[in-house]
C-alpha cells in the first residue's frame, strides 16, 4: 500500500510540474519577442543626447521614449527645461524672501505691506485677491507671448527669438553644449530642491537653519 502511495505521489509531482512547464513555455511563447530590440533602440536613439550623463547615463525608467521616437523626445526635454526654470526661480524666491528681503512699501491699498506676507506656500493664503489675479496673468502672459520658441531656435528651449543673446553667438560649440548641461543639471536639481522645502514646511520641519 505505501509503495502504491508512493508510486501515485511521484505521478502527481510529475504531472504538475509537466503543466507548469506547460504554462511557462506558452508564456514564452506569447511574450513579445522585440521588446529587448525596442530598448536596444531607445537606448542607441539617445544614449548621446544632452543630459544622459554619469552614473545613470539614459534614464527612462518608465519607457516614455522606448519607441525612439525623437519628437516625443524633444517634447519631455521641452518640458523638463522648462519645469526646472522654473523650479530655480521657485528656490530662490523661497530662500530670498525666507531671508526676510522684501519689497518697500505696500501691496494693496488697504495698508497691507510686503513685510506682511509670509513665506513658503502660506504666502498665496495671504495675497490680497486682486494681487493673485495679477500674479496669474503675469504668469499667463509669459506663457503665452514669452517663454516659447517664435523664430526656431537653436535647440530645444531656447526661447531668444532673435532678441536677446547676452554673448552666446559668440561661445564656441563646447562651450554652449556646456552651458546647456549646467541649466539641465541645476534645473533638475532645483524641482527635487522646491519640492523638499514644499514638503519639509508642511511636514513643520524647515530645511533652512534659524539664525
Amino acid at each position: 500500500a505505501r509503495v502504491t502511495t508512493s508510486k501515485k505521489s511521484n505521478t502527481n509531482i510529475t504531472m504538475k510540474l509537466a503543466v507548469l512547464a506547460s504554462l511557462v513555455a506558452s508564456a514564452v511563447a506569447f511574450a513579445p519577442a522585440n521588446t529587448v530590440s525596442k530598448t536596444s533602440t531607445s537606448l542607441n536613439a539617445f544614449e548621446d543626447e544632452l543630459g544622459a550623463q554619469p552614473p545613470l547615463g539614459f534614464y527612462d525608467p518608465l519607457g516614455l521614449v522606448a519607441d525612439g521616437d525623437q519628437a516625443k523626445f524633444d517634447r519631455l526635454r521641452y518640458v523638463e527645461i522648462k519645469h526646472g526654470r522654473i523650479a530655480m526661480l521657485g528656490v530662490v524666491g523661497y530662500l530670498v524672501t525666507e531671508a526676510g528681503i522684501r519689497l518697500p512699501g505696500n501691496i494693496d491699498m488697504s495698508g497691507t505691506t510686503f513685510a506682511d506676507i509670509p513665506t513658503g506656500l502660506k504666502a498665496v493664503s495671504s495675497l490680497p485677491g486682486g494681487g493673485l489675479v495679477q500674479l496669474f496673468a503675469f504668469i499667463g502672459f509669459l506663457e503665452i507671448f514669452v517663454m516659447k520658441d517664435i523664430t526656431g531656435g537653436d535647440f530645444v528651449g531656447d526661447f531668444r527669438n532673435g532678441f536677446i543673446d547676452y554673448g552666446w553667438d559668440k561661445f564656441d560649440e563646447d562651450t554652449k553644449l556646456e552651458k546647456r548641461a549646467i541649466e539641465l543639471n541645476q534645473g533638475r536639481a532645483a524641482m527635487m530642491g522646491i519640492l523638499a522645502l514644499m514638503v519639509h514646511e508642511k511636514l513643520g520641519v524647515s530645511l533652512i537653519p534659524s539664525v
